[in-house]
C-alpha cells in the first residue's frame, strides 16, 4: 500500500507548497505514481502555480459530498513532461466565496470531511494503486491542517529559523503531533549558513534543531538565491535537473522511502 505524506507548517512563507510541488515532482522523475492534492483551501495556490488546467470539480467538491475524488483529479503528467510516473492534481476552488464557505464549515461538517479524506487510502490508494498522495496543508492549526495530518502516514514539518516560527513549531508539535502519535520530521528551510565548511555545519544545525522540536530534521536546505528570485515559476525538480536544491530533493525522496520502513 502507498503512503500519505502531510507537508504542514505552523506559518505561510516556510515553502511549503514549494515543498510539496518540487517532492511530488521528485517522485514521479523516479517512477512513482503521485497524486498531490491542495488542502490549503484558505490560500488556494497550486492552481496557479501550476498553471493547471481546471476540472469539473474542485477538492472542495469531494469534500462536501458532491461528487467521488475520481471526478476531482486532473492527470498532469503528460502536460508536465515528466517521464517514468504518474502525476495526478486535485486543486482547492481559488474562488472568493469559496474561500468563505470552507473558512465557515462547523465542526460537524470536519468530522465528515476527515471520514472522506480516510477514504482516499482506499480509492487512490488501492484503488488506483498509487504509491503517493501528497497533502499541501493550510498552516497552522486550523481543522483542515488537523485532519489532513490525522489521515497522513507521515507528516512533514516544513519550519525556518525565524523565531516566532520555531516557537510556535515546538508548540504545534508538542499539542498535536504528540497527541496523534504522528511519524513526524523536520524540513528545515531557507537556512542561512555562515561559512563554507557545509557539511560540518549542516549536521551542527541538524543536532541543534533535533533538540529543540524533539523531531528528527530529515533536511537542512540552505537559502538558495535562486530559489527565491524564481518564486515558484518553474519547478525546480523538472526543469534544473543538476541545481543543488534538486539533489537535496532527491535525499529527501530516498530519506522518506527510509522512513516508511522503519
Amino acid at each position: 500500500m502507498g503512503k500519505i505524506i502531510a507537508v504542514h507548517s505552523y506559518k505561510g512563507g516556510t515553502g511549503k507548497t514549494l515543498m510539496s510541488i518540487n517532492l511530488a515532482t521528485a517522485f514521479v522523475t523516479r517512477g512513482k505514481k503521485v497524486c498531490l492534492l491542495d488542502l490549503d483551501f484558505r490560500a488556494p495556490s497550486l492552481y496557479a502555480a501550476l498553471k493547471a488546467d481546471g476540472s469539473e470539480y474542485w477538492l472542495n467538491d469531494y469534500l462536501n459530498g458532491v461528487c467521488e475524488i475520481k471526478r476531482v483529479l486532473i492527470d498532469s503528467t503528460e502536460k508536465s513532461g515528466l517521464n517514468g510516473g504518474r502525476l495526478l492534481l486535485g486543486l482547492a476552488n481559488p474562488n472568493t466565496e469559496a474561500i468563505r464557505d470552507m473558512t465557515a464549515k462547523d465542526r460537524k461538517w470536519e468530522m465528515r470531511a476527515l471520514g472522506r479524506l480516510l477514504a482516499l487510502k482506499n480509492s487512490l490508494l488501492n484503488d488506483m494503486e498509487l504509491d503517493y498522495i501528497i497533502f499541501d496543508t493550510s498552516p497552522g492549526l486550523q481543522y483542515s491542517s488537523i485532519n489532513a495530518i490525522v489521515s497522513a502516514d507521515i507528516v512533514l514539518v516544513v519550519t525556518t529559523q525565524d523565531t516566532s516560527d520555531i516557537l510556535g513549531t515546538r508548540r504545534m508539535i508538542q499539542e498535536l503531533y504528540d497527541l496523534f502519535d504522528k511519524k513526524a520530521a523536520l524540513l528545515l528551510n531557507k537556512t542561512l549558513l555562515s561559512t563554507t565548511s557545509f557539511e560540518k555545519e549542516i549536521k551542527e544545525i541538524a543536532i541543534r534543531y533535533e533538540k529543540t522540536y524533539n523531531l528528527p530534521v530529515l533536511q537542512v536546505i540552505p537559502c538558495f538565491c535562486d530559489v527565491l528570485k524564481a518564486g515558484g515559476t518553474f519547478i525546480f525538480a523538472k526543469e534544473k535537473p543538476d541545481h543543488p536544491f534538486t539533489k537535496i530533493l532527491e535525499e529527501i525522496t530516498t530519506k522518506i522511502e527510509k522512513m516508511e520502513k522503519c
